[in-house]
């Protein structure tokens, strides 16, 4: 059984302290070219989101001409959350 002693306590902190600087400079390394793939792939999946709604919204306008509003929504406005029951209290002399 081993037993804690000063070189080994300061071997451990030593051990930390690389650890600590090599995965610093790794990360400085490598990701800005993780973040750059990313960010890319996001801009990708994004247009070609866009693409897909346009395509489809040609599609639909293409062979329809008419307009239809909606006047529902435009006459009542939202209704507010109930959140609940009015009490009324009467003050009893």
């Amino acid at each position: 059984m081993q037993t804690a002693s000063v070189p080994n306590f300061i071997r451990t902190i030593f051990y930390i302290i690389m650890f600590y600087y090599i995965f610093k400079f790794l990360a400085k390394l490598f990701l800005p070219l993780l973040v750059k793939k990313v960010v890319e792939k996001a801009g990708e999946n994004m247009q070609k989101q866009q693409q897909y709604a346009q395509d489809n919204s040609w599609q639909k306008s293409a062979g329809n001409d008419e307009i239809i509003y909606n006047k529902a929504n435009a006459k009542n406005p939202r209704e507010t959350k109930k959140v609940g029951d009015y009490v009324d209290y009467e003050e009893i002399d």
